[in-house]
């Protein structure tokens, strides 16, 4: 179905109103001197500022950043359009524009393009980064816990670990004779005694050839 297009009150009301100001816009900047398609480019030129403006004021304020800026020139451009409704209402005589008119309505290119430039190229403050998740902490230890016996199977009780057997002290005097049979081994062979051989020499026990060997090395 094809819908109708009901009409707006505001709507109409915004139209007639932009269309007034258009004009005004134009008649005065042709009465400063501007003639031709620069008449033309004035009303536009304020309109866009006004809306860029806008546009600006409402990103800031979803923002929550500072309107300072963007209300300025917000003014300006509502200025010039008020301005040249109220000059074109009989308070002005425009075919004898004031020389100060004619100044303004000449700079009005160069400041609006200022007022457009940094209102549409005007850095939005970056949020601040989310914060980095803290790292979980580090899971304790596992104890190792001995296997529980099943049902019905016998347990072995541990026994308990040996103690270090003590350590073999020699004789001085048997380590000095070890000495020379050492010597006399190194002469004939070579090499060093090793300990089986001392205990041969010797005829003691074995950890005892074997901690005379030790100090021997």
């Amino acid at each position: 179905m094809t819908r109708l297009v009901r009409p707006d009150a505001v709507l109409v009301q915004a139209v007639i109103a932009g269309a007034l100001s258009f004009a005004h816009l134009h008649d005065l900047a042709e009465a400063a001197g501007q003639d031709g398609w620069k008449a033309w480019a004035y009303p536009i030129s304020v309109d866009l500022l006004l809306v860029a403006a806008w546009h600006r004021l409402r990103t800031l304020r979803d923002a929550g950043d500072p309107l300072r800026s963007a209300w300025s020139w917000f003014a300006v451009a509502l200025a010039a359009s008020l301005g040249a409704n109220v000059a074109t209402a009989g308070l002005l005589d425009l075919g004898d524009v004031p020389d100060w008119l004619r100044i303004l309505v000449a700079g009005w290119p160069a400041l609006a393009f200022l007022g457009g430039t940094l209102l549409v190229h005007r850095p939005t403050p970056p949020s601040s980064p989310d914060p980095e998740p803290e790292p979980a902490p580090d899971p304790p230890p596992a104890v190792e816990r001995e296997p529980e016996p099943e049902p019905g199977v016998p347990t072995t009780p541990k026994l308990p670990a040996a103690a270090p057997a003590p350590a073999v002290t020699a004789p001085p005097a048997l380590v000095a004779h070890a000495q020379k049979i050492a010597a006399d081994h190194r002469t004939r062979t070579g090499s060093a005694i090793d300990a089986e051989t001392l205990r041969a020499r010797l005829g003691v026990p074995y950890p005892l050839a074997e901690a005379i060997a030790a100090q021997l090395a």
